[in-house]
């Protein structure tokens, strides 16, 4: 008897707040509290995302170098230092031997140089700050961009004139996302994409 009784109140109390959640002003105030919550964690989100994920981020490199003199006055190809971008997932950061296959004889009394000629005589690597990264959910391969065309200023900016590299592209998805649904201005004029993925596991894996 106890547990027949037991089980006609929890029948009446799931019947009570079914009834009530399928009234209208508590439906209104459930979805007005779902949507501030939401909200919430989105300014949070925004508000308190890292340095490294920010416009203008623009990290003090160990050494110092500079864009402008390599890609902009000396025209360095970019593939040339980040020789990954156009076969793997990294456009990677080259190693101090790139670096000294010309300033073993180019700037040798450059303080700048010296240290890094230092790191290069010891083995050891040099503590490089990226100055673009993306969150650890994010799926980002070079590969399909580069080889597509898409000029390394399109998410870059003009890096051939910056003394300093600084992120100038917006990391948010929607950005991405723009580009992946309207891409001929990042495109070679008389390329045949149309479009790029949008679906999740493109970006998220």
């Amino acid at each position: 008897m106890a547990l027949s009784a037991r089980a006609l109140d929890l029948d009446a109390a799931a019947s009570f707040l079914w009834d009530l959640l399928r009234q209208r002003p508590v439906q209104a105030v459930l979805a007005s509290c779902a949507g501030l919550i939401g909200l919430t964690v989105l300014t949070a989100g925004w508000l308190t995302q890292t340095d490294r994920l920010s416009r203008g981020y623009a990290p003090v490199q160990p050494i110092p170098f500079s864009h402008r003199d390599h890609a902009g006055a000396m025209a360095m190809s970019c593939l040339y230092c980040h020789s990954g971008a156009a076969r793997s997932r990294a456009a990677g950061i080259p190693g101090e031997a790139v670096c000294m296959g010309c300033h073993s004889v180019t700037k040798t009394e450059s303080p700048s140089i010296k240290t890094l000629k230092e790191a290069f005589d010891s083995a050891t690597p040099i503590p490089w700050k990226a100055v673009h990264s993306l969150p650890g959910h994010v799926f980002f391969d070079h590969r399909p961009h580069v080889n597509a065309g898409v000029a390394c200023q399109t998410c870059h900016g003009p890096v051939q004139e910056m003394t300093v590299v600084s992120q100038r592209m917006s990391m948010r998805m929607s950005h991405c996302l723009g580009c992946h649904r309207d891409p001929k201005s990042a495109l070679p004029q008389g390329s045949a994409i149309a479009k790029a993925p949008e679906n999740c596991n493109a970006c998220h894996r």
